[in-house]
């Protein structure tokens, strides 16, 4: 999001989107506040992972250096700590901001993360930044025996200590780590102590330089953020809402921030609640392509715990999908999940670009609304299974389906975000994704469940939305349906079974080579597969087998016509590939009955 004459938006699809963002995310931080067991910081506060302290004792020796981090390798983890808020530095003059008691190691003790001239002239221009933001703290915070001891500390020249200390090369591998103070014996790091925290609540609502004005998002006269707080994402910490710092004139004269003022307590509720909705542990976070999409309710709701279960793949759960889709068609019965609440529901996609936060979608409605939508989806994508198999549909599988060597990160990541979309407005499909599974099928040579589902769910959504005359798929086998490429479909799947009966065994069958041309481009390939069906039906010993399939393959023909169509339009592929899908689970079935008879 852009400041520039104001917020710019553009895929927000309606006017003043940005500010619903901010103040439903706003709203979410009221409610995680007013819950006790949220863990969400308060004002003035952040949960800020520390993997090493500084360990001092009272007069400001360095005593050790603790590595907080727990786990094995890459999992290793740091220790998150309630801290003093980070405040927003850009720009030349960045080094001249610190954060109160805590940063990284260039603040903290001057050390460069990088071997360049730059990155060294610009540590040695922090440390001393980060020592005189403590020497200007009132005298009863100086007075407190962590603050006082850190102020020792430097005055002595202990820092240079640390990077004797047996832990300070595991320090150095983390670029940008960041360290704070914690004195011997005690458990609470320096800037967790009484003292500071009560300096920083008298901080909240001050303006460094008297900008003060009406906040779009409370409505409330309070002090003007200038720079909006960072976001971290993939990796990556950016801003979701920046200014230009020079706008005067593209912005009717307003200054910088000012032609979009939002107060310092709207901005820390914002970005406090993205920041728990981004975080490394969020619930309510998917990763939709290249996005990242966040969601939340305005109220606790059960649909909010079972949402990323439609999209998503967790190997801790791997039937969390089955589990949600039940509560999604049951939970009204059951009371399990409030499906047709009224409560408000958000979706925020996001990805990172070079400069701030991109907004790629932002969709808001009525939880049964969504609950809607993503039962319709699934209505959609419903066709006949073996008995063994679970019907797992989130939107990973699809995905997986639709990808080379079923591996989600070769699907083309607008594939995803478009998918997502379409799943909870009802929307149109994207195109691609039934020409994607279509690819997939021709390179395998095999129908699977899910793709045939995907064609299914492509072709329905099309034909209701635009209410064209096609005739709907089925869930199951449609003696009825005479499009051609469907019934072309069921003639391969036949013959392809007489086939298999008549050489029991087969390494490969029809479908391994003939497949493709045989959806494509009908005419080219059927005489010969009819001709070679007389032989097959020669070879079966079961007379009354042989006279069911003359029947079943006339009965197939009868929708067909005269003439074997020369090629097959992309939708009627599809068909054709859910008539085989179709009429070999058919077979399937009524050998699973006989087996039961």
């Amino acid at each position: 999001m852009s400041g520039k004459r104001s917020y710019q938006s553009a895929r927000l699809g309606e006017r003043g989107g940005e500010k619903m963002i901010l103040q439903a995310l706003y709203d979410y931080y009221q409610r995680k506040a007013a819950d006790p067991e949220s863990g969400i910081a308060p004002e003035g506060f952040e949960w800020k992972e520390i993997p090493f302290i500084i360990v001092i004792d009272r007069e400001g020796n360095f005593v050790s250096l603790e590595d907080t981090r727990e786990g094995d390798g890459k999992k290793k983890k740091a220790k998150p700590y309630l801290l003093p808020k980070s405040v927003g530095r850009t720009g030349s003059n960045s080094y001249k901001t610190s954060f109160l008691l805590w940063d990284h190691y260039g603040y903290v003790l001057g050390h460069s993360r990088s071997e360049s001239d730059k990155d060294q002239a610009m540590a040695e221009k922090q440390m001393p930044s980060f020592i005189e933001k403590l020497r200007s703290l009132p005298e009863n915070v100086k007075g407190d025996d962590g603050v006082l001891a850190v102020i020792r500390f430097y005055e002595k020249g202990e820092y240079k200590k640390v990077k004797e200390s047996d832990n300070w090369g595991e320090c150095t591998k983390i670029i940008g780590c960041n360290m704070s103070f914690r004195l011997d014996g005690e458990v609470d790091l320096v800037p967790c102590r009484d003292a500071v925290k009560r300096y920083i609540e008298t901080q909240i609502g001050e303006s460094a330089d008297d900008a003060v004005g009406l906040c779009l998002v409370t409505g409330k006269k309070a002090a003007i953020a200038r720079i909006h707080s960072d976001t971290p994402i993939n990796k990556d910490s950016k801003k979701f809402v920046s200014f230009q710092k020079n706008s005067g004139y593209d912005s009717y004269g307003k200054e910088q921030a000012f032609n979009a003022p939002i107060s310092e307590s709207a901005v820390f509720a914002y970005t406090t609640a993205l920041n728990m909705l981004l975080g490394k542990n969020s619930k309510n976070k998917v990763q939709v392509g290249d996005a990242t999409t966040v969601f939340w309710s305005e109220k606790q709701d059960v649909f909010e715990e079972d949402f990323p279960a439609f999209f998503g793949y967790s190997k801790d759960d791997p039937d969390a999908d089955v589990r949600a889709v039940k509560a999604l068609y049951e939970g009204i019965k059951s009371g399990h999940a409030q499906m047709d609440s009224k409560t408000r529901f958000y979706v925020l996609g996001l990805a990172p670009n070079s400069a701030r936060i991109s907004v790629r979608f932002w969709h808001t409605g009525t939880i049964a609304e969504f609950a809607g939508n993503i039962r319709q989806h699934f209505d959609d994508l419903e066709i006949i299974r073996s008995p063994k198999d679970s019907g797992h549909f989130s939107m990973f599988w699809l995905l997986s389906a639709m990808a080379h060597e079923g591996k989600v990160d070769n699907v083309p990541p607008n594939l995803s975000g478009q998918i997502f979309q379409s799943v909870i407005t009802g929307g149109l499909y994207p195109a691609t994704m039934l020409q994607q599974a279509i690819r997939r099928i021709r390179a395998t040579q095999e129908v699977t469940r899910i793709q045939a589902s995907i064609l299914k769910a492509c072709l329905n959504r099309f034909s209701r939305i635009y209410n064209t005359k096609a005739k709907e798929i089925t869930v199951a086998l449609d003696p009825t349906n005479n499009n051609p490429g469907y019934r072309l479909g069921r003639l391969f799947a036949v013959l392809e079974k007489i086939q298999e009966e008549a050489s029991p065994g087969l390494n490969a069958t029809i479908r391994d080579r003939f497949y493709g041309a045989a959806s494509s481009t009908p005419v080219t390939v059927f005489p010969q597969l009819l001709k070679l069906k007389n032989h097959h039906l020669s070879k079966l010993d079961n007379a009354g087998r042989r006279v069911n399939f003359e029947r079943m393959l006339a009965g197939v023909f009868e929708g067909i016509g005269n003439e074997m169509p020369s090629h097959l339009s992309m939708e009627d592929q599809a068909r054709f590939a859910i008539g085989y899908y179709h009429q070999r689970q058919d077979f399937f079935k009524k050998k699973d009955s006989e087996n039961n008879n």
